[in-house]
């Protein structure tokens, strides 16, 4: 009942609002559930080792004195063949286009420690980007601490922004930092060549949506750069589709306007991440009451809870077919729920393997 007249209620919203439309998109498992769980400061979103443990897009709510921030987190990006495997509902196919429709920027999450994917932005991604390239984006590497060869970022870097960031080309050089304390801080610095000779032009994306990219400057202590200035309008005007066409060979997008590195389960560099999103925010009311931390209902946030417990511990596919109902939600004199759920699995060797499994 609190959360719905919260819900209902209209916006406290100060005098001069400002807010920021967040869509976080990448390869499933890539952490775009911890990222945003790490930005809210609470665990919203369901999370597990397994993929496509998001099964819908939610929203959850930043309230920062005169600032809202509002992060989409979405499905990862798939494809139809893997829908039809995992048993997907359609909607996943396409929440995640949606959110990034409805965005005023958009976080690329990669997950670094993943030798197989890392190398590239995943087709499903560019084709997002490449869709909707009037929507500034930044490309966030995440799980860095998991490398021990930091310097396996150096290529990923210029492989992943086709060496270029917020329309100048990049210049990556080794930075020694042996009292960093923290282990998300590669020992590298990424800088925008100034002279006029040394500067590429402006990526095609940006020259259809006719956006000019403004300079920023270098946070030398983490080695991710961060804003002098603030942008222009975060949703510049341009052609509905445009665009790099031709994804077939390609392996990063030109387009980033920042690179960010991070270790989001532990927390590490994301309040850097949030304080540049916190500055990209623009004048416009808010979206929700400042008590809101989810769009989502108490039971919603509950049976996810409860789905990312089974993806975790039950075995293979079984977990993908399971149907949750719901038949005891009471709470206690001190405060406790009581929840009661009915697993239901499509075959009966699956009730058999979770016996086994929850024995064990």
């Amino acid at each position: 009942e609190e959360q719905n007249c919260l819900l209902q209620h209209q916006p406290d919203q100060p005098q001069n609002p400002r807010v920021l439309r967040i869509a976080i998109i990448g390869a499933p498992n890539a952490g775009k559930s911890t990222l945003s769980n790490q930005l809210l400061g609470r665990k919203v979103f369901p999370v597990s080792k397994k993929v496509h443990t998001t099964r819908c897009k939610a929203r959850g709510v930043v309230t920062c004195e005169d600032t809202q921030l509002i992060i989409l987190d979405t499905p990862g990006l798939t494809n139809p063949h893997k829908a039809k495997r995992h048993k997907l509902d359609k909607a996943m196919l396409t929440d995640p286009w949606d959110s990034v429709k409805h965005a005023d920027l958009v976080l690329v999450l990669v997950d670094v420690s993943d030798h197989w994917t890392r190398n590239s932005l995943s087709r499903e991604v560019l084709s997002c980007l490449s869709r909707f390239p009037q929507i500034p984006s930044v490309l966030v590497l995440n799980k860095v601490d998991l490398l021990k060869n930091k310097f396996i970022l150096l290529g990923l870097v210029t492989e992943l922004t086709e060496g270029i960031v917020n329309g100048k080309k990049l210049e990556v050089r080794s930075v020694s930092e042996p009292d960093s304390s923290s282990s998300a801080k590669p020992p590298l610095g990424i800088t925008q060549a100034s002279p006029a000779q040394n500067r590429a032009p402006a990526p095609p994306c940006l020259r259809e949506a006719g956006e000019a990219p403004a300079g920023s400057g270098l946070d030398s202590s983490s080695g991710v750069r961060a804003p002098e200035s603030r942008r222009g309008p975060a949703a510049a005007q341009g052609p509905e589709r445009s665009g790099p066409r031709d994804l077939k060979n390609r392996k990063g997008w030109p387009c980033f306007q920042e690179i960010f590195m991070l270790a989001a389960l532990h927390g590490e560099e994301v309040d850097t991440l949030k304080r540049y999103l916190l500055m990209q925010a623009k004048p416009g009311p808010w979206e929700f009451h400042s008590g809101v931390l989810t769009s989502q209902t108490p039971q919603e946030i509950c049976g996810n809870i409860i789905r990312g417990k089974i993806l975790e511990y039950l075995p293979l596919e079984v977990p993908y077919g399971v149907v949750q109902v719901t038949e005891v939600w009471e709470e206690g004199a001190g405060g406790e729920l009581l929840i009661v759920q009915n697993l239901l699995v499509p075959r009966k060797s699956h009730m058999v393997s979770n016996r086994t499994e929850r024995g064990s």
